[in-house]
């Protein structure tokens, strides 16, 4: 299963991979003969997809190696601190985004004269639209059926070249077919498109940072694992409940009451069926540690 993910997640990657190097080199060449200075700060913008893509590879390698010595509870933190990392890049990308806009703003009120771009520019702002939305939508399924964070965070970073390329695609349109003095709808559109990054940049970042230091599982998960103890046969007062996400896999730690006059032998027995329901909910690599203590203390 792990192999399974691994390799899924790695193929929808470099396929992101490839086509960001494409469309790097094709807004380039369609910025500078196309005269607009956006599309090639599209370009510019296309390299940051580069150092994620390669890190989100490296982590999935990483991240689906077995347990080992010295990591008894596997290596999926590395996929967690890799999302964060993808989230803090999107960040910053909304950060230059936001400061390219401005430049342009002030120096169009202070009198200065924007280029005017051609057609080969919208069409590539176009091309990187319909491009873009197909590797988000892709990624995103295939994030979601594999169950990574990594590979979903890196699906919304598709998403927000689909809204910078927007941004592009709306102001290069007012400036062909408008006339100049509308050039400035391209920085204008730019600054509104960076809000949409920085909120799906911030929900992506908070939830890996969180995983990280170690926060529960929500209470409404909470409160479903102490119902399925509590529906399994045997067990009694589910208690002491610890949670946490170790990259996709979920740990469990918890004490359950059995009757007094059980032996080990029937006592571990309620145990492992306990491990087998909750495995079978929440996955059969699911962490799960339970302490069974007497229902009556003599």
């Amino acid at each position: 299963m792990a192999s399974y993910r691994k390799n899924k997640a790695q193929k929808v990657t470099w396929l992101g991979f490839f086509a960001n190097l494409v469309l790097m080199i094709f807004k380039l060449l369609a910025g500078i003969f196309g005269r607009s200075s956006a599309m090639i700060a599209d370009a510019i913008h296309s390299l940051s997809d580069f150092a994620t893509d390669l890190v989100v590879v490296i982590s999935i390698g990483f991240s689906a190696k077995p347990r080992d010595t010295n990591h008894k509870y596997g290596h999926g933190k590395i996929e967690t601190l890799a999302t964060a990392f993808v989230g803090i890049v999107l960040f910053f990308v909304g950060v230059g985004i936001v400061y390219c806009g401005a430049v342009k703003i002030i120096a169009h009120v202070k009198g200065d004269l924007l280029q005017q771009p051609g057609m080969l520019a919208f069409y590539a702002a176009l091309f990187s639209i319909l491009l873009k939305e197909f590797l988000y939508h892709h990624t995103l399924k295939v994030g979601k059926k594999i169950n990574s964070k990594v590979v979903i965070a890196n699906a919304w970073h598709h998403r927000s070249d689909v809204f910078s390329s927007f941004g592009t695609l709306v102001g290069i349109s007012g400036a062909i077919f408008l006339g100049k003095k509308w050039v400035i709808l391209d920085p204008l559109a730019a600054l509104i498109v960076s809000f949409f990054i920085f909120k799906i940049a911030f929900s992506i970042t908070r939830d890996s940072l969180l995983e990280l230091i170690e926060t529960s599982l929500p209470k409404k998960s909470e409160q479903e694992i102490i119902n399925i103890a509590s529906n399994t046969e045997g067990v009694h007062n589910p208690h002491d409940l610890k949670t946490r996400k170790i990259g996709n896999v979920i740990a469990i730690d918890m004490h359950i009451k059995v009757k007094n006059e059980l032996n080990i032998q029937e006592a571990h027995e309620i145990t492992v069926e306990l491990e087998r329901v909750l495995r079978k909910v929440y996955g059969e690599e699911t962490i799960i540690s339970i302490h069974p203590e007497p229902l009556e203390r003599q």
